[in-house]
């Protein structure tokens, strides 16, 4: 058996944010995989995974069922079987493992799910989300759901606040110097850790200010320009939005990259920006002359994204 592939996905913009309605922007990243799979010989990283599925089925049959309801006895067979997720999409790199499992798996075994074919409303979208994040917490303690209804969906999401998401589309890639990239932190990061650290930065009025008045602001253009093709506009904004992650959430930056951050935006010559939670995985990077960059972070492999 194999099944239907998921990819992966970024956050161009949005994290932490999204968790107090700021606007958001996720597109998929077909450069990483899964698939559910079953394997007359199975590796000892299909054991693992297949290990790990035996808990997770525990957990989807103690859902809500208002909420979605599991053919959970051919999945629990299908699991003892030996079923496993294949996926070449890194853990803890902010690219949306997890939500790529949770996607297959609702494909396969959700009852009465909504199909990609269906006129994606508001309200479906909603639902969907809804079902997700109650699926994918039992990775992450606490998620939104984006990650698999962007893996589910495979088309770019906007996020203009909890509750109001919609498909949309993004300008087509230029050929032009402009790039979104990734760098490998060489680290793995572990979402949870970060987000508490998150929350508890939040009890701070001061730290809950600076997100509203410089954070959400920023991230919120930064979707607006992303959106409208606004380039100039966008680069002013990244700029800002790199400043105010190095000023205000350094422990999530890894800290071989806090010179390298600042050394972006001392240059011009790119800026950086967090992955998903951050602590590890990958960084984005976005820049106006992807040469100039490549130069300067020499020392590092550069995965574009997308052109501008």
């Amino acid at each position: 058996m194999k099944g239907p592939l998921f990819y992966s996905k970024i956050l161009l913009f949005g994290e932490y944010g999204i968790i107090k309605d700021s606007k958001g922007l996720s597109i998929p990243y077909n450069f990483y995989n899964g698939a559910l799979k079953k394997s007359e010989n199975p590796s000892e990283t299909a054991i693992k995974s297949n290990e790990s599925l035996k808990k997770y089925v525990d957990y989807l049959a103690a859902i809500n069922p208002e909420l979605v309801v599991f053919d959970i006895e051919t999945l629990k067979s299908d699991v003892a079987d030996g079923m496993y997720f294949d996926s070449s999409i890194p853990q803890g790199y902010g690219v949306g493992s997890s939500g790529a499992l949770v996607a297959a798996i609702y494909d396969k075994y959700a009852k009465n799910k909504i199909t990609v074919l269906e006129n994606l409303t508001r309200e479906k979208l909603l639902e969907l989300k809804a079902i997700f994040s109650e699926m994918e917490s039992f990775f992450h303690g606490k998620s939104s759901g984006l990650d698999p209804l962007n893996s589910y969906l495979s088309i770019p999401i906007l996020i203009n606040s909890k509750d109001n998401i919609e498909a949309t589309g993004i300008p087509a890639q230029q050929n032009g110097k402009g790039a979104v990239f990734l760098i490998d932190s060489g680290i793995v990061g572990e979402t949870a850790p970060m987000v508490s650290i998150f929350m508890e930065n939040m009890k701070q009025e001061g730290f809950r200010n600076m997100l509203k008045d410089k954070f959400i602001k920023h991230t919120d253009a930064c979707v607006e320009d992303f959106l409208s093709g606004n380039i100039k506009s966008l680069f002013r904004n990244t700029k800002q939005l790199s400043k105010v992650v190095l000023n205000h959430f350094k422990p999530m930056i890894p800290k071989q990259f806090h010179e390298l951050w600042k050394k972006g935006l001392d240059t011009n010559e790119y800026y950086l920006k967090l992955c998903g939670s951050g602590g590890g995985g990958y960084i984005l990077g976005f820049t106006e002359d992807i040469e100039k960059a490549k130069q300067s972070l020499s020392n590092y492999k550069l995965e574009v994204v997308y052109n501008f």
